[in-house]
């Protein structure tokens, strides 16, 4: 943390007159450096933070299987947790209570259903992506009526579609994790034909960011 010094050392114009420093007001600021650096330390000694990495592995038939504790040597760290990201701000809970609601009605984990939201709109419930998907889950218009959503703006409706939008994904990829995300984001029939996370940069960060925000909301 630094001290207040004044404004105009930020600018390359300043003058003679505005890089003078008193002894009184120097001293001043070294004292409210040092007491903040000081609290600094205290608090992040009574507050450890606990990591998580996420490890992954392919095995023969190709399914991905992914732990925070990997028991073999053939697991290859897929995402390196940091100390900021466990409490990162990355978390609402506004949309809890809807969440739990269509996870227990699709038979899904709340947790991972989150995380899809927190990946798809940043629960933001008026999102509009720039190919017209809508809402917290961010659902095409052309999938209202067969998700039975009246309206995708109001959470309730969008979460409910979203969510049973994913659990005939997740019985259509036989319950593989990695597959019916990316389907989630670039298309159930472009990851058919692929039979694996389909080449796209798009939908592989989007498997990896919601996979990590999975494991967060587990925590």
């Amino acid at each position: 943390m630094a001290a207040a010094w004044p404004a105009s050392w930020d600018r390359q114009t300043a003058t003679a007159e505005d890089r003078f420093f008193t002894a009184e007001t120097l001293r001043r600021a070294l004292s409210i450096t040092a007491f903040l650096i000081t609290g600094a330390l205290l608090w992040s000694a009574k507050a450890p933070v606990a990591r998580s990495d996420i490890y992954r592995y392919i095995d023969s038939s190709g399914v991905i299987h992914f732990t925070n504790v990997p028991t073999a040597d053939h697991y290859r760290l897929f995402i390196r947790e940091t100390p900021s990201r466990r409490n990162g701000g990355i978390a609402n809970n506004r949309y809890d209570r809807l969440i739990q609601q269509a996870a227990r009605r699709h038979g899904l984990a709340a947790p991972l259903l989150k995380a899809i939201i927190k990946a798809e709109s940043d629960f933001n419930p008026r999102a509009v992506s720039r190919k017209g998907a809508r809402g917290l889950m961010q659902i095409m218009p052309e999938n209202f009526k067969a998700l039975k959503i009246d309206d995708p703006f109001d959470p309730h409706d969008n979460i409910m579609g979203g969510a049973r939008y994913f659990r005939q994904l997740l019985d259509r990829f036989d319950g593989k994790l990695p597959l019916t995300l990316a389907a989630y984001n670039a298309g159930p029939d472009i990851v058919s034909r692929y039979n694996r996370i389909p080449p796209f940069k798009e939908t592989e960060e989007y498997v990896r960011k919601v996979m990590e925000f999975y494991y967060t909301f587990k925590k």
